[in-house]
């Protein structure tokens, strides 16, 4: 019939994927305001067909000049700013920030004050994590993983509202210890969700670990070698998934986490699978740690009883003139830390995380510096998904687990 349409032009085998024809590239912009970016990301992507053939990160979009804002305010009148990086790991900002002037001062922190950061710290790991593989399972189409990871976020949440007052930024942490010891109770209820926090994981994995979409979207997709990441400085469970254990709380450690019996989760591959695994094995060890802080936990002040750094009692201040002028003086001007700089790292969710210091002798600080793991593990997104699908990077951004408030900053 003359209106028949001839279908033999299109049997012919389709070229080009794999047979060495250049191919028209299409270079386009994923984010800043995408779902998938995790934050306001812009990914400048130079896609062949599916395949990512290159990848350029452009971030500064939620720019807040915290370090320079920090240097404009005392020491201890800081530490609210600097808790507003990485809005997922406030208690790592403020605890950087607190050991590098610590170290300037040669302050010694109490034990029990060591224990209760450690206790805290492990706490917001869990809950970053929650949030990483809530919103990464969301990535992948599992969307009721958001809502159980979630469930056990605003537990921990409620937790922190219990001990600090609030449920984020708590400021909780001080140079010299902590704002207050723990009211009662709460040590109860800490240890009851950390009993029960690995069941949960279980249960986590009970419904991804044999997944086959899962599998298929995460195991040996965008790997990327040992030796590669350290020359990028890639850390934290990036790292560790592709089998180096390097865990500054195993390391290098600080705030008594020598006391403490863990293992750290690594992989064999390095591919986007390892990552998820040791992440979800992170949670199981960060609740190991907090029943040893709890069970371990001394008596004594939460926090140092040099005057000069910290606030005195207010129950002192009715009663105690010295007590009234060092309060006076510390409200208004802060105190003054000696001439000097210090690097204090620690091991964060997402890497090291590390505050430098410089101090001219005043009473604000004369430079402020974080090095903060998203910014670093960043370099990495282009190696991991070079030569890879779409929708592999949108699966390996989710495994970077990059938060653009501590990358911007």
């Amino acid at each position: 019939m003359e209106e028949s349409i001839d279908l033999s032009t299109m049997e012919q085998p389709l070229t080009g994927y794999g047979d060495g024809a250049s191919h028209e590239l299409l270079t386009l912009n994923m984010g800043p305001h995408h779902p998938a970016t995790h934050g306001v990301l812009r990914l400048i992507v130079t896609l062949d067909g599916e395949i990512v053939r290159d990848l350029k990160p452009i971030i500064g979009y939620v720019h807040t000049g915290i370090e320079k804002t920090a240097e404009q305010k005392a020491y201890w009148k800081a530490i609210p700013v600097v808790e507003r990086m990485d809005y997922l790991a406030y208690f790592f900002n403020s605890y950087a920030f607190c050991g590098a002037v610590e170290t300037l001062l040669d302050c010694e922190v109490p034990k029990r004050a060591q224990y209760l950061r450690v206790i805290h710290m492990e706490l917001n790991r869990i809950m970053s994590h929650l949030v990483w593989l809530g919103t990464s399972a969301l990535d992948l189409g599992a969307m009721s993983m958001f809502w159980y990871c979630f469930r056990e976020r605003e537990a921990i949440l409620d937790l922190f509202e219990y001990s600090t007052g609030q449920r984020m930024h708590t400021r909780y942490f001080q140079v010299g210890g902590v704002m207050e010891d723990i009211p009662a109770g709460w040590a109860a209820k800490v240890k009851e969700f950390a009993e029960k926090m690995p069941t949960r994981v279980d249960q986590y994995g009970a419904l991804l670990n044999k997944n086959e979409i899962l599998l298929q979207r995460l195991r040996g997709v965008c790997p990327l070698g040992e030796a590669e990441l350290l020359e990028l400085g890639v850390t934290g469970p990036l790292l560790r998934a592709a089998g180096n254990p390097w865990d500054l709380r195993k390391a290098m450690p600080y705030s008594s986490y020598e006391d403490f019996d863990f293992q750290i989760p690594v992989g064999t591959t390095g591919d986007n699978y390892d990552r998820y695994a040791c992440r979800l094995q992170e949670l199981k060890e960060s609740s190991k740690i907090i029943l040893q802080a709890l069970e371990g936990l001394p008596e004594g002040p939460h926090i140092t009883g040099d005057r000069k750094i910290s606030l005195p009692p207010r129950h002192e201040l009715a009663t105690s003139m010295e007590a009234l002028i060092h309060h006076f003086k510390l409200v208004t001007e802060g105190f003054r830390v000696p001439e000097g700089e210090a690097y204090f790292p620690i091991e964060g969710p997402r890497g090291e995380l590390g505050c430098f210091v410089r101090s001219d002798g005043s009473s604000k600080p004369a430079r402020v510096h974080m090095r903060d793991p998203s910014f670093v593990n960043l370099q990495a997104t282009a190696p991991m998904c070079k030569d890879a699908y779409i929708a592999d990077l949108i699966a390996t951004l989710a495994m970077i687990d990059p938060v653009l408030g501590g990358i911007d900053r």
